[in-house]
């Protein structure tokens, strides 16, 4: 195994390159012995150089394919997992022909836009806390949309230990309203209007960062277009650099032990 840093890439890396998971899947993958270069257990942390062999469960694995990015429009009733054992998993609803796994999620009851990928890399990027990308979202509640109501969702609501972020509300109609989150938290609208005696009888993802669901019909994908895979990697690379500036900053306010 190479040790000049410059020539090589990092072991969890290499493997979501090569469309077989995320990078933290790969992790996982790499703490079972699942993994070895050259004939040796791999260890995470572990690089690869040009040349080296690297194998899960003893088959070798298959140079980096091209980049799938796919748009899906989720419908309710369909899970957001991998596990083929879970019914109407968000896989074998797809049925794409190359291995592919979701970003981020949307929950079983829930519908709209999710990301579909071969590229781990890109997963890893988008999931990493401290990114702040925009999700926005239509949601029908079962009670008329009042102004307070508005306003209290917009300043942030007490939910699961914490407070969320101030966000965009803006009512649509008598029982809808849009808004548009920066968070990721596990049913986190349906919690908020929980919280006000409200409850959610329908909730679409119109929009991750720039990608629009738009007029795709429910149960269908396309693929990105170019524009939007050449903005995809912008804003990937700024929130990457964003995220390193903000651990930089955290660490220079330390005091040194």
């Amino acid at each position: 195994m190479a040790s000049d840093n410059s020539k090589t890439i990092s072991l969890n890396k290499y493997i979501s390159e090569s469309g077989v998971c995320s990078r933290r899947e790969a992790d996982k993958i790499i703490d079972a012995h699942r993994v070895t270069i050259n004939g040796l257990v791999a260890k995470k942390g572990n690089r690869v150089a040009e040349g080296d062999m690297v194998e899960i469960d003893g088959k070798p694995l298959k140079g980096k394919e091209a980049p799938i990015y796919l748009a899906f429009n989720k419908p309710p009733g369909i899970t957001c997992t991998g596990d083929k054992d879970v019914d109407d998993n968000i896989i074998d609803f797809i049925d794409y022909p190359k291995r592919i796994f979701y970003v981020g999620r949307i929950d079983k009851y829930s519908q709209g836009l999710i990301f579909l990928t071969n590229d781990g890399d890109v997963v890893n990027k988008i999931l990493r806390a401290g990114n702040q990308h925009e999700k926005e979202y239509l949601v029908t509640v079962n009670k008329p949309v009042t102004h307070s109501f508005i306003q209290n969702m917009a300043n942030g609501v007490p939910i699961l230990d914490t407070r969320t972020n101030r966000c965009f509300v803006q009512k649509e109609s008598n029982y809808t309203f849009r808004i548009i989150l920066t968070q990721g938290l596990n049913r986190q609208i349906r919690r908020m209007c929980e919280y006000f005696g409200y409850h959610v009888t329908k909730l679409i993802r119109l929009r991750i960062m720039h990608i629009e669901l738009g007029d795709l019909p429910e149960g269908e994908w396309r693929n990105f277009s170019k524009l939007e895979v050449n903005k995809l990697m912008q804003l990937v690379a700024n929130s990457e650099n964003l995220s390193q500036k903000m651990k930089l900053q955290k660490t220079k306010g330390k005091r040194p032990k």
